[in-house]
């Protein structure tokens, strides 16, 4: 079940919110968050995993705006799972590879596995295929084998209540497992539609593992309009105007072959919810929620949002081989602008997808309204 974000969707969603307040109450706010995914929710794994093809991050101007340092987070600020923490009344999930020893116990209340460059697919599969520029082989069954490392330590013998209350956000993972395959192994995108079912398979498989260790409530999110990512406009330009959107300038059929994997993978996450009763396996529409500000920036603040805040070159201030860095040109106020380093997106554009989700917007079905937690 694919969301829409248009106004009668809007309407239906908030009656329905009001109408299940009731309901809602009655039931336990999450305790702890677990995370698995890649750059867009990695708070600091991949600048702690060793020497990084990405090596910026360990530098301003990312974090400037929030922590005024960097984090490794691939964000000036914080990220969708920071601001989810935040409205939970929880703390921000620290990056498991900063769990020292016999540690674990401190992390308790949530602990964040995600990597940057991390894929839903293991690295035997891309080279297979001869797709070259992994960014790193913890892929998604790694960070699986770490949480299961980490959980005795964290719930002792009884998991079942901890594990009960606890929130899991699978992803986004699966956006690396084209982008390799496109951009680095130039990879026709007929070719990489025939990738979807294996990744969703991955994504899938490993949402069931969670549930069947005790999971209750799990997010996974789809994947982002990437025809209207800086960095697919800059590798695929054309010269040919019906190749882009004339209402938001991105590429069309990047953007169509994202709505084809995520209807896959809702269609999959349908099926697991069948297979699954006793779980709560929520979609979180990163798509559409994204689609607002690119379709209508200025109702968001945004003055660009194909733009990135932080890169050099034109028209889109992206060079692939140049990114981000501290030699590189800086937006004055980042909350203007929806890109960061022309892959990532800003703090404020995080936040405004947060929002959605937390309010009910882009999430099927609902999380718990943080409103009724505190």
């Amino acid at each position: 079940m694919a969301l829409s974000s248009g106004s009668s969707a809007i309407i239906a969603v908030m009656i329905w919110s009001i109408l299940l307040l009731p309901a809602m109450s009655e039931s336990h706010c999450y305790t702890t968050i677990f995370s698995f995914g890649d750059s867009l929710a990695d708070t600091g794994n991949y600048l702690l995993s060793g020497p990084a093809r990405f090596p910026a991050v360990a530098h301003l101007p990312y974090g400037e705006t929030f922590f005024h340092h960097p984090t490794g987070r691939f964000c000036n600020g914080r990220l969708i799972i920071d601001f989810m923490a935040e409205a939970y009344g929880l703390p921000l999930l620290p990056p498991y590879l900063a769990i020292q020893g016999n540690e674990s116990e401190r992390y308790a209340k949530g602990v964040n596995f995600a990597v940057a460059g991390a894929t839903a697919l293991d690295v035997s599969y891309f080279v297979e295929r001869r797709i070259p520029g992994l960014w790193t082989a913890d892929s998604l069954s790694v960070q699986l084998g770490w949480f299961n490392n980490t959980l005795p330590s964290l719930c002792s013998e009884n998991c079942h209540d901890y594990l009960k209350r606890a929130l899991f956000v699978v992803g986004e993972i699966g956006g690396n497992d084209f982008n390799f395959a496109l951009i680095q192994g130039r990879k026709s995108i007929d070719e990489v539609v025939s990738y979807v079912p294996d990744v969703v398979s991955a994504i899938v498989e490993a949402v069931n593992v969670l549930i069947k260790q005790g999971a209750v409530e799990l997010v996974v999110p789809g994947n982002l309009p990437i025809g209207c990512s800086t960095l697919y406009l800059t590798v695929f330009r054309s010269a040919n105007p019906l190749d882009y959107d004339p209402l938001t300038g991105c590429l069309i059929k990047f953007n169509e072959f994202a709505v084809y994997y995520n209807s896959y993978l809702q269609d999959a996450l349908q099926k697991l919810r069948r297979q699954q009763p006793q779980a709560k396996i929520i979609y979180a529409d990163y798509y559409n929620s994204a689609m607002g500000f690119f379709r209508n920036p200025p109702i968001f603040g945004f003055e660009s949002v194909l733009k990135a805040c932080c890169g050099v070159g034109e028209p889109y201030n992206f060079n692939l081989i140049l990114m981000c860095s501290a030699a590189t040109n800086v937006c004055k106020d980042p909350s203007t602008y929806a890109n960061w380093d022309g892959i990532h997106l800003t703090e404020k554009a995080y936040e405004w997808m947060a929002h959605g989700f937390l309010n009910g917007l882009f999430t099927y079905p609902w999380l718990k309204p943080p409103m009724l937690c505190h």
